[in-house]
C-alpha cells in the first residue's frame, strides 16, 4: 500500500501479513482523492476517519496537509500500527482514537469538514451509519460524510445523499447535511 499524493507521495505503508483489516485499494483511493482535490482545499480541512483499519485514508489526508485527522480504530493492534506509522511518517496532524465507532459518534464534540467511514463490509448496522453520523452534529455545514461500501448497498434515496462513485468493487456514497428548511 502506498500514499497516492501530497508531500509523502509514493511512501509505502505495509501492515504485517496477518493484519486484520481490508485497506481501500490504491485505485479507489486515487479516484476518491481526485474528487476531493477538485472540491476542497485539503490543506484547510479537518477530517474524522471512522474504522481506521490500516490508516491509509488518514495518511492520505495528512500527506495532503489536512489541518487535523482523527482516526478512530477499535482494534488495539490496528490502532498501535496506525500510531506507529503516523510517527514514522512524521504525521503530527494524525490523532489515533482507540474506540468503538458506534460509541464514539454520540460522544464526539468536534465538527469536521470531512467524515469518512470504511466499515467492515459484512458489519451489521452499516446501513445505519449515514443517519448516525449526520444526526450527531459532527459534520460541518459545508462538509461531506463519505461512506465506503460494497455494491449491495444503495443510499440514493437517503435525503442527504449527494452522489455515488464506483471504483471496481469499491463504492463511495457522499452525503451532506441538509438544513431543516431544505435549503443548502
Amino acid at each position: 500500500m502506498r500514499i497516492i499524493g501530497g508531500r509523502l507521495k509514493g511512501k509505502a505503508v505495509n501492515p504485517p501479513s496477518d493484519y486484520k483489516a481490508r485497506p481501500t485499494t490504491d485505485f479507489a483511493r486515487e479516484g476518491l482523492f481526485n474528487i476531493l482535490d477538485n472540491e476542497y482545499e485539503l490543506g484547510n480541512v479537518s477530517v474524522l476517519d471512522l474504522f481506521g483499519g490500516t490508516g491509509s485514508i488518514s495518511f492520505e489526508f495528512a500527506s495532503r496537509g489536512a489541518v487535523e485527522v482523527y482516526c478512530v480504530e477499535m482494534a488495539p493492534a490496528n490502532a498501535s500500527f496506525i500510531r506507529a506509522q503516523a510517527a514514522r511518517l512524521g504525521l503530527s496532524n494524525v490523532t489515533v482514537v482507540r474506540h468503538n465507532v458506534f460509541d464514539f459518534i454520540p460522544i464526539c464534540r468536534k465538527k469536521f469538514d470531512i467524515v469518512f467511514a470504511d466499515p467492515p463490509y459484512a458489519m451489521e448496522g452499516l446501513d445505519t451509519l449515514p443517519d448516525k453520523v449526520l444526526g450527531a452534529d459532527i459534520l460541518s455545514d459545508e462538509g461531506y460524510f463519505i461512506l465506503e461500501h460494497p455494491a449491495d448497498y444503495s443510499f440514493a434515496v437517503h435525503p442527504c445523499f449527494v452522489k455515488e462513485k464506483k471504483y471496481g468493487n469499491v463504492h463511495f456514497s457522499f452525503f451532506e447535511n441538509t438544513k431543516a428548511d431544505g435549503d443548502r
